[in-house]
């Protein structure tokens, strides 16, 4: 699970990184600095709990769904916010970054739901997180 975070959180940097260079060209700009700030800050945060993982107390299970709600809850911050500013999608959730852009709405509806979903995941995978320090 360690090397898996560490890699994942990489990865997610690395997107970050990408986004940011390729801002100018897309439909939401704003919403597109928004998306490379959520690699740039959510890939160093799983860095962070895979530098953490081996002083949890948690069993196999709570691991994984640790694991599969943060990796979740960090890419589709990202992802959410890449379609956003590729679509101009985005509005309901991000007002501010969407500005007047407007998508279909199957586009915002995709957005949405990463968006609303996302916040959750990282929640319960934090409270999870914080037990499992505790416990140790």
């Amino acid at each position: 699970m360690q090397d898996f975070l560490l890699v994942a959180g990489l990865v997610l940097f690395l997107l970050g990184l990408l986004t940011g260079l390729v801002v100018p060209a897309l439909k939401n700009p704003r919403m597109g600095v928004v998306s490379h700030l959520q690699g740039m800050t959510n890939g160093p945060f799983l860095v962070v709990v895979g530098l953490l993982w081996p002083m949890l107390a948690l069993s196999r299970a709570w691991e994984v769904v640790a694991v599969v709600l943060l990796v979740y809850g960090t890419y589709a911050n990202w992802l959410g916010t890449q379609l956003g500013a590729l679509w101009g999608a985005g509005g309901r959730f991000a007002p501010h970054a969407t500005g007047d852009h407007r998508a279909s709405a199957g586009q915002e509806r995709v957005v949405d739901a990463l968006l609303v979903t996302l916040a959750p995941a990282i929640i319960v995978a934090t409270v999870i997180l914080i037990v499992g320090l505790l416990l140790s």
